[in-house]
């Protein structure tokens, strides 16, 4: 039988399937472990200025990206 995707393709898609996994897992972690702290957190950062939500995004993806980069090097 042909397969439409390559090998190196489906690695690829598997390898990416894991990190989201893990991705979600951690991200799940404190919703399940303290609701009730989450629920507080999440109030507060409703005050927090939009400018300074936007620089803490920045930074994040930047943190992950160069954490990919020594990573995948």
């Amino acid at each position: 039988m042909l397969s439409i995707l390559s090998a190196p393709a489906v690695m690829t898609m598997k390898y990416f399937l894991c990190v989201m996994g893990m991705v979600l897992i951690v991200e799940g972690l404190p919703y399940f472990a303290f609701p009730e702290k989450i629920k507080a957190y999440l109030a507060k950062i409703s005050e927090i200025p939009d400018g300074t939500l936007r620089l803490i995004g920045l930074v994040s993806m930047i943190a992950g990206l160069v954490l990919l980069y020594f990573g995948r090097t």
